[in-house]
């Protein structure tokens, strides 16, 4: 019994020795950041609403995302004049 738990010992130690590299492989760079991202910051949603509201910064400092007003809803159609109005 000893003699098979040794042979399986020796069979996955060279089976293993087999996928190590002594090679140094090159670290992939980090992917590019999203439109809008800044760099060295953690985003943050205070709301929990699922939306992004700001970011903190390394220092710990919120900053909230400040966006435009929404432009005015458009003007209803005007009446319809003829034979279906």
């Amino acid at each position: 019994m000893k003699i098979k738990a040794l042979v399986a010992l020796i069979g996955g130690t060279a089976a293993l020795a087999a996928c190590a590299s002594t090679r140094d492989e090159p670290v992939a760079p980090a992917p590019p950041v999203g439109p809008g991202a800044v760099i060295g910051t953690v985003a943050a949603d205070r709301d929990g609403d699922g939306v992004i509201d700001g970011y903190y910064t390394s220092d710990g400092i919120y900053h909230a995302f400040v966006a435009p007003p929404c432009p005015p809803p458009p003007p209803p159609p005007p009446p319809r004049r003829g034979e279906r109005g």
